[in-house]
């Protein structure tokens, strides 16, 4: 069977110019700033590591760039949910996962469980 090429899918290649975010400057300020215009509660340490918790207080998330026992497990971001059912889960990222797919997880994160 032979497909025709006007019945498959067109290729979408963004520019180089908007694939900057895929190499992370490890600036936590997209995931921090879509925190705050969440309205979620924040804490600096005087390490610089931050906690956020969500209103209903359900989501955690820890951003540890001075915690040495993050460090040594090669955790910069937390993230911990209690779900309303089902049991409590945790995710973590690394050191060269970008904020803003930290901070994309988040939103879709908090969308999803606004349904």
């Amino acid at each position: 069977m032979n497909a025709s090429t006007t019945l498959l899918p067109a290729v979408v290649r963004p520019a180089v110019e908007d694939r900057h975010w895929l190499s992370s400057d490890h600036c936590a300020s997209p995931v921090l700033d879509l925190l705050d215009n969440l309205g979620w509660t924040a804490v600096d340490t005087p390490e610089a590591n931050v906690h956020a918790t969500s209103l209903d207080g359900r989501v955690y998330v820890g951003w540890l760039p001075e915690d040495p026992t993050a460090w040594k497990r090669n955790i910069v971001w937390q993230i911990r949910v209690q779900p309303t059912e089902g049991d409590p889960w945790v995710l973590k990222f690394g050191l060269h996962t970008p904020s803003e797919g930290v901070a994309g997880f988040i939103a879709a994160l908090v969308a999803h469980s606004s349904h």
